[in-house]
């Protein structure tokens, strides 16, 4: 816009320079043809545009034309005067200072958030305790406005128990299981029973047997609570179907531990969908790919899988985590051109990738 100006206005003095030259006569007869076409200008519908060049050059001169001589110019006399108004407002306008304390850092306003959204039941107090332990001073006003910048209702408010989080709160102490059968190559039947965390999608406990009686199932519930001893989450719900191989014995072994027994309705898998999930993920995985030849090579392939599913494979449901991680994950990187090496499980049949040391 300066170079506009500029421009503009050394054209209208090199304009100025012609008009001394010439002689009186001839500028008053432009004048009044100029006169004449403004007039015609004028009876136009439309109202003329102006650029903020313009706007400035035009108020620039009326200050060196006398106000009776004003009615030249294509605007209101009002107007050219709230136009060097403007001017002089520009000129003497300094930088506006909000006045007050100045704001948070990002890092701070993040972090107040964070304690509100995943503590629903603080108060402001609570999280100004929280945030002095962390060495952060802030004053409980000062999260007030903060929450309430952002949309964040107070404790009463946000302390509502909703279905998700009150099914996630169920979740972390539930087990499921299950059975699912396999057929070798000489058409041997064998049974698979298995045990699921709801929480973290782990597999507790894989076990197989070509006869499943009430002394084997009892069995393999006093080895998953021998597996889950010492463990800081215990589980206080198991789920698993009417099948009559989950005898009587079989519950109370969980009812002796305080871990109440739930049995799903008739007919009614999707009661236990996770178990019904990850049979399907065995099968399309492992067991559908390969040929079973005995009951030991399919405790051979249970045991390399389940190790590969808690350990390696990522899990939708986990943000596409694994259920328990045997490493730390890598690092994000932006170049792609990195070194990766493969390693092949149960024969090629899985492919297990990580960074190259």
């Amino acid at each position: 816009m300066l170079s506009s100006l500029v421009y503009l206005t050394l054209c209208r003095l090199f304009a100025l320079v012609v008009l001394l030259c010439r002689s009186e006569r001839s500028k008053e007869l432009e004048i009044l043809v100029l006169r004449h076409e403004l007039a015609i200008l004028r009876r136009q519908a439309r109202q003329p545009q102006h650029r903020l060049v313009d706007r400035i050059l035009l108020a620039a001169l009326s200050r060196s034309l006398p106000r009776n001589a004003w009615a030249v110019f294509s605007v209101s006399p009002r107007t050219l005067l709230r136009w060097h108004a403007r001017l002089v407002a520009r000129r003497w306008t300094y930088r506006h200072k909000r006045p007050g304390r100045p704001a948070f850092e990002r890092q701070t306003r993040e972090l107040v958030l964070r304690l509100a959204r995943e503590n629903p039941g603080w108060g402001y107090q609570r999280i100004v305790g929280e945030l002095r332990g962390l060495g952060v001073n802030v004053s409980a006003t000062s999260v007030r406005s903060i929450l309430a910048a952002a949309g964040v209702p107070p404790a009463p408010q946000r302390d509502g128990l909703s279905w998700r989080q009150f099914l996630r709160q169920q979740a972390a102490a539930t087990v499921a299981c299950d059975f699912l059968t396999v057929e070798t190559l000489s058409l041997k039947r064998i049974y698979i029973l298995f045990f699921i965390s709801l929480e973290r999608r782990r597999i507790e406990l894989l076990a197989s047997t070509s006869a499943p009686d009430g002394a084997w199932v009892t069995q393999q519930a006093r080895n998953l609570l021998m597996a889950l001893d010492g463990q800081q989450q215990p589980f206080r719900l198991l789920i698993h179907d009417r099948d009559r191989k989950f005898s009587r014995s079989f519950d109370e072994v969980f009812r002796s531990e305080a871990i109440d027994v739930i049995k799903t309705p008739v007919q009614a898998p999707n009661a236990n969908a996770c178990a019904e999930r990850w049979v399907r993920t065995l099968r399309s995985d492992c067991l559908d790919r390969c040929l079973i030849l005995s009951g030991r090579h399919l405790d051979h392939l249970l045991r390399v899988y389940r190790e590969h599913y808690n350990g390696h494979r990522p899990h939708r449901s986990l943000a596409l985590h694994p259920p328990h991680a045997s490493r730390p994950l890598a690092p994000a990187r932006a170049s792609p051109n990195v070194a990766v090496c493969r390693r092949d499980l149960l024969g090629g049949l899985i492919h297990e990738y990580e960074l190259a040391a």
